[in-house]
């Protein structure tokens, strides 16, 4: 017998000024299943898991629990049907404690006298024995008086778990829930998955990380440009006709590195030391050479990023640029010397969301296109922003565009072209995909591979081992602060990363 589904959603539309979101999509979810949905960056799937959690509302279309239509006009109204959602951004207080978080606005409560019944006070025992019932539920041992600011990122997802769970939730949508942990990490919250899938509870997945969804989901929908494209159980799909629904085409190759003959050196850096992060670290990069830095989180590799850029200090070590010394005091002195770097964080270091596309890209040029009274010359300004929308084909109406309203693979692109225009040797990527859709990383991976070409010298950290094995000529691995070796690309494999790494 076909099973009935505990989530149906039927035509929903969602359009925003300008946007239509969401064109009448629909797609089901079965008791007790994982349901992965796909799409590029702005495919809708952010706007689709919001209407479901209540936080906007269907311009047209319905959603049935159960059976029964919803009609949710807050998150807390999800809630309380037993819908919920964890955001990829934490949505926790980082200065209360575990135990204050999970009963958050919904705090069990008794009478403080009997004869007062409408006196109430928050129960505080049932609490803690409710949320020790749960941690035990999920095989966690997490402290309920430790404030969430002093809790690591996976700790704190799983806290987001509990608190779902405090609701008795049906259905847990998970947004992008691996994105900032680990391997290790992530192998503890599909354990999680899995206990709460034999429990019952349905679960739906977004992920840009297509191998997570052939780990973990029973099913997976892709939506495109809005609209839903179909749905398949995993074990039927590939990921290249997966990879062809979310795109539109079949992508020829995701990493489409070219062979560059790789000139002489033009940057080094020997023995670099930092207190308790590095220690002694010497390589060299040539004209042309894309050179990868492996390892596992911790290993120092964005440490080794921001102390060669000046963004932290070094206490010892040397670094030359075409065989001249270089002396770095802050990123200002690097920019200067031709060395840039681009942030795996690019909403906290990277841009400045509320400004515009020419705004951010042109921020560390302005030197160049203001006058001597500075003020900006537009047409120079207008000319470097075209200029650099084309070469990365930015998708924005123009360069008036506010760069938050973006798709992150096109900010993240904006990031690119920010460093750009400052004319830099030196690249410094690090997690240059992260976050990003299956399309916009082949697209990058494109820019970084032409950049090379064109004489660029490159530097990718990279947490994606496939990435790092496809894009470098070159990789060195770090463990605890140290490099534990380096392999020329004819050496490359994953297992022998991860022997080095490990």
């Amino acid at each position: 017998m076909e099973k009935q589904p505990i989530l149906d959603i039927c035509g929903i539309d969602k359009r925003f000024p300008g946007v239509l979101a969401l064109k009448d999509v629909s797609l089901q979810l079965l008791p007790g299943e994982v349901h992965a949905i796909c799409g590029e960056n702005g495919a809708g799937k952010s706007t689709l898991m919001k209407i479901i959690a209540g936080v906007y509302v269907a311009d047209t279309g319905s959603i049935l629990l159960d059976g029964q239509e919803l009609h949710l006009e807050n998150p807390n109204d999800a809630y309380k049907q037993g819908l919920s959602i964890i955001f990829q951004e934490s949505s926790l207080f980082p200065d209360l404690t575990v135990l204050e978080n999970l009963f958050m606005g919904h705090e069990e409560q008794k009478s403080l006298f009997p004869v007062l019944p409408f006196i109430r006070m928050n129960d505080i025992p049932k609490m803690r024995k409710r949320a020790k019932e749960i941690f035990i539920r999920l095989e966690m041992n997490v402290d309920l008086d430790e404030k969430i600011s002093a809790l690591g990122v996976a700790t704190k997802q799983m806290v987001e778990i509990a608190k779902a769970l405090t609701f008795d939730s049906k259905v847990l949508i998970l947004d992008e829930p691996t994105a900032a942990l680990t391997n290790k990490e992530v192998h503890t919250l599909f354990e999680t998955i899995r206990r709460l899938k034999q429990e019952g509870v349905s679960i739906l997945y977004i992920s840009h990380r297509l191998e997570e969804i052939f780990q973990i989901a029973d099913r997976v929908s892709v939506l495109r440009d809005g609209a839903y494209v179909a749905t398949a159980d995993v074990s039927d799909v590939s990921k290249p006709k997966l990879i062809s629904w979310m795109v539109g085409r079949f992508l020829e190759n995701l990493y489409p590195k070219e062979d560059v003959e790789i000139g002489e050196t033009v940057f080094e850096v020997k023995e670099l030391w930092q207190r308790g992060l590095l220690h002694g670290i010497s390589f060299s990069l040539g004209k042309g050479e894309i050179l990868g830095i492996a390892g596992l989180a911790g290993a120092g590799r964005t440490e080794l990023a921001l102390a060669v850029c000046g963004l932290s200090k070094a206490d010892k070590g040397e670094l030359l640029l075409n065989g001249k010394k270089l002396v770095i005091h802050q990123y200002r002195d690097a920019l200067d010397k031709g060395i840039a770097y681009i942030s795996e964080d690019r909403q906290r270091y990277g841009l400045v969301l509320p400004m515009t596309l020419k705004e951010n890209i042109t921020h560390k040029v302005l030197n160049r296109i203001c006058n001597v009274f500075g003020i900006i010359d537009r047409r120079k300004e207008n000319s470097i922003t075209d200029s650099y929308m084309s070469q990365l084909s930015i998708k924005a109406p123009d360069g008036s565009f506010v760069v938050s309203k973006l798709s992150g693979g096109n900010q993240q692109k904006v990031s690119v072209a920010k460093s750009l225009a400052a004319e830099p040797q030196i690249l410094i990527l690090d997690e240059p995909t992260r976050g990003v859709d299956v399309g916009a990383k082949s697209e990058l991976h494109r820019i970084i591979s032409n950049l090379a070409k064109a004489g660029k010298s490159i530097i990718i950290i990279s947490s994606d081992l496939p990435e790092i094995l496809g894009m470098s000529d070159r990789v060195m691995v770090m463990k605890n602060g140290c490099k534990a070796g380096e392999l020329l690309r004819a050496e490359l494999t994953q297992e022998r990363i991860l022997e080095m790494a490990l």
